[in-house]
């Protein structure tokens, strides 16, 4: 059993920068973070596991995902924040499958809201 708790969000405005932190309360493996805005479904945004990192197309080049083994923790540093970005960002570890799928992911932090105003 893993326990997340994400922090890190806030409101910013566009162009602007924000660094979201997930600490976990053991050693992972692969950890991936995702977003949902309201009315939409959960999507990825980026994973890390020892040997890869991802992105999806929305972010790359804006977003970088990174760790810190010794705090079992994993940060998403964004930049350059559009007003698309809005949404309650969650991070998640371990997926029994595909990391870019939520459904693959059974551990998952209470979330953090990042509002991009225009």
């Amino acid at each position: 059993q893993v326990q997340l708790v994400e922090s890190g969000g806030g409101l910013v405005q566009a162009g602007g920068s924000l660094r979201l932190s997930c600490a976990a309360s053991g050693r992972t493996y692969t950890m991936g973070w995702f977003r949902q805005a309201p009315g939409k479904e959960r999507e990825f945004v980026a994973a890390i596991s020892w040997s890869l990192t991802a992105y999806a197309d929305s972010v790359k080049g804006r977003f970088t995902i990174s760790r810190d083994n010794a705090k079992n923790t994993v940060y998403l540093q964004m930049n350059s924040l559009k007003p698309e970005d809005t949404a309650v960002y969650y991070c998640a570890a371990e997926p029994k499958a595909t990391y870019s799928d939520p459904a693959s992911y059974d551990y998952w932090g209470q979330g953090t809201q990042v509002t991009v105003s225009s």
